[in-house]
């Protein structure tokens, strides 16, 4: 049985408990027991894609191939209670299900939108420069991923670890977070661990091992 997780635009001023990083106002948070209010990043969601609320069709799909999937929940004044306003989930599962549904022309358009949203967020130069510091830290990293590395590191959401002051000085320990992140979600289980309700302080210690192996074998 799948454990819905859980993301809030908050409505004030808001500290991640983890990083320590003033996230301002309308800030996305996860929410835990222990240490509140986290960012995206330090909560490990930081690598999946917002889909805004409204088509039913893609909605249902992009969940259905996402292994990993967060609710993302805006409190409402006016009704006095927390509204839907879309899911994150991974980028594969979101393309695979726009694919599906874009037989219909409408989606095709939408698909182009969100295309040039996605570069708009992107700032080229420093993800050549971000890429360049990954390479020149992780000089075995396979060839083409500290590119993806980057690109997923610096879109231009305030939580993402390539937006955090330390990353635009390219401090080394801020390019080691955007690569341990980059592996525990696509060379282990971790998502897979998240999905079945283990907590992320329990998923990180069992991947731990398997994620210094890998940074050892890049450096």
């Amino acid at each position: 049985m799948n454990h819905e997780l859980k993301v809030f635009i908050s409505n004030h001023e808001s500290i991640c408990g983890e990083c320590k990083e003033n996230l301002g106002t309308k800030a996305w948070i996860f929410l835990t027991r222990d240490k509140g209010a986290l960012c995206l990043s330090c909560s490990d969601l930081d690598h999946l894609e917002f889909l805004g609320s409204g088509d039913r069709a893609l909605t249902i799909r992009s969940q259905k191939y996402s292994r990993l999937s967060a609710v993302v929940l805006k409190w409402s004044r006016a009704r006095k209670q927390y509204e839907r306003q879309g899911l994150l989930v991974e980028s594969e599962a979101l393309e695979k299900a726009e694919a599906e549904c874009l037989k219909d022309a409408e989606l095709r358009e939408r698909r182009k939108e969100r295309e040039a949203e996605r570069r708009a967020m992107e700032d080229q130069n420093f993800i050549n420069n971000f890429a360049a510091k990954i390479r020149e830290i992780y000089p075995n990293c396979p060839s083409g991923n500290e590119f993806v590395i980057a690109r997923h590191a610096c879109k231009k959401y305030s939580d993402r670890v390539g937006r955090s002051v330390a990353a635009k000085k390219f401090d080394e320990n801020a390019i080691t977070l955007a690569v341990i992140a980059h592996i525990r979600h696509t060379m282990t289980d971790y998502d897979a661990l998240l999905i079945k309700g283990v907590d992320r302080y329990g998923a990180r210690k069992t991947v731990a091992v398997e994620i210094e192996k890998v940074i050892v074998d890049w450096k």
